[in-house]
């Protein structure tokens, strides 16, 4: 289970560490896509597979499912983490989660998620706010 909010930054060449903390969950390959949020998810491979196999039962026929499932498979990679365990972030992802320099990697049950520090913030500030009204939400979840 991922767990935690760690700050790092990313380099000119688009390459970022990845919490030791998180390195052995994530294992050797792991699969980085266009999250919620403006955020990036980056799955474990069993995780992954889990989540394609509930994707690929989606209704073809539903608008909203074709949508969601080429937006979150069309910006998928397969990535390794390097020797000094960085990941090494495509262009295209870097642009869609805003991440320049100051970033921040949480874990969240089943994946990790990279935002940009400034998204995270705004996001962290937006929800705390109406974290009171969530939980009570949560309640139809059995939570």
């Amino acid at each position: 289970m991922f767990m935690g909010e760690f700050q790092h930054n990313i380099d000119t060449k688009g390459r970022m560490i990845v919490p030791s903390k998180f390195r052995q969950d994530l294992g050797e390959s792991f699969v980085l896509t266009r999250g919620l949020d403006q955020c990036l998810f980056a799955y474990p491979m069993d995780e992954w597979k889990l989540l394609e196999e509930k994707l690929k039962k989606l209704p073809l026929t539903k608008k909203d499912a074709r949508a969601f499932t080429r937006f979150f498979f069309s910006g998928a990679v397969e990535c390794e983490l390097d020797k000094q365990g960085r990941v090494n972030i495509p262009p295209p992802l870097r642009k869609y989660a805003s991440l320049e320099k100051e970033c921040v990697v949480i874990g969240v049950s089943n994946r990790i998620e990279f935002w940009s520090n400034d998204q995270w913030e705004s996001y962290f500030e937006e929800s705390e706010e109406s974290f009171s009204e969530i939980a009570e939400n949560m309640l139809d979840f059995d939570i």
